[in-house]
């Protein structure tokens, strides 16, 4: 009988047991392979407002006409919306502007990932003869020669230094605050279950179990690898972009680009490095096809279009900064030259 009851109780522990832990599972917060996006943090509001001017100046470039904003407009998604950029003397640009929204939480910067991080990259479309078609000598020239800007510097940096390093610095602090917080999918994410609706959700779950998140995921579902494009079968392009390759020189490197961020990307079309998908629907398509082998029919499609709709977060607002004039002295813009 002793036996019995013990044996009655060591059944009723371990389903008692078994229950507290189904409850518990089920209180907790299901675990998803992506994440909200942090409001951003200003350690330097300073060294910001100096990187804002910056991001707006066009006396960075060589006609005196392209600013950081011409090719990553902020009222734009952070985008051009064009299939590749225009540059000095209306040169074509080689690749898809990528968004700098949110680009301070990718693991690298450009498409190929031939900067470390935002500072770097900063370098580069400065002294690009495609792009701004200046020379970094120049853009620091243009900047001394203008009082406002150097005192502002000196109030900023602490220091009489006004280099490319100090100019970039400011840049990318700039940068760094472009985050797009409370996105609907995000408040979704957060426990607000009405901020999506049914189809939003099927689009999610499809996005899930069909391997988009494999290469999608984290807070800004991307920006965090490599991945070659056209894995099922290859991508066909003009475009002569090859991505990694072009940076390593090794041919397994060829057509292996950052995977782009999926944030705010109702705003950010024309898709891919070549900018030929010119909707969310076709680059959907293309992707089902090319990257996982699979063709959405077009009710998934639409489901995982409305999803990704989604994931438009709050944009930039922020007051346009008037910018110092130039002096006697300062480099004059040559735009016909």
């Amino acid at each position: 009988m002793k036996r019995k009851a013990l044996s009655t109780f060591s059944t009723f522990s371990t389903l008692l047991f078994a229950a507290s832990i189904a409850s518990a599972q089920a209180a907790a917060p299901q675990a998803e392979p992506v994440q909200p996006i942090a409001p951003a943090k200003i350690q330097y509001p300073d060294r910001v407002e100096l990187g804002k001017k910056l991001w707006f100046d066009p006396r960075l470039s060589r006609s005196g006409f392209i600013s950081c904003n011409s090719c990553h407009n902020l009222s734009m998604g952070g985008s051009d919306n064009l299939k590749t950029s225009i540059g000095d003397k209306w040169k074509q640009g080689g690749i898809n502007s990528p968004t700098v929204l949110n680009s301070s939480l990718n693991f690298v910067q450009f498409w190929d990932g031939r900067a470390k991080d935002l500072q770097e990259q900063a370098h580069g479309p400065i002294a690009n003869p495609i792009e701004m078609a200046f020379t970094h000598d120049l853009a620091v020239d243009t900047l001394q020669s203008i009082p406002e800007y150097v005192a502002e510097f000196r109030k900023v940096f602490k220091s009489d230094k006004l280099t490319m390093a100090e100019i970039t610095l400011a840049i990318a602090a700039f940068e760094e605050t472009l985050v797009t917080p409370n996105a609907r999918f995000d408040k979704w994410l957060k426990g607000n279950k009405k901020a999506i609706d049914a189809q939003e959700l099927r689009g999610y779950q499809l996005f899930k179990s069909s391997g988009c998140v494999a290469c999608h995921s984290g807070p800004n579902l991307g920006g965090n690898s490599f991945q070659k494009m056209g894995i099922v079968a290859p991508y066909k392009t003009a475009n002569p972009s090859e991505g990694r390759a072009g940076v390593t020189g090794k041919d397994v490197d060829r057509f292996n680009f950052k995977v782009p961020t999926l944030r705010n990307v109702a705003l950010t079309y024309p898709y891919f490095h070549d900018g030929e998908a010119a909707t969310l629907t076709e680059a959907v398509d293309v992707m089902g096809r090319l990257q996982l082998g699979r063709k959405f029919t077009s009710e998934e499609n639409a489901d995982i279009v409305a999803f990704l709709k989604t994931l438009t977060g709050d944009q930039p607002k922020l007051m346009l900064p008037i910018l110092p004039p130039s002096n006697d002295s300062t480099p004059r813009p040559k735009p016909f030259e």
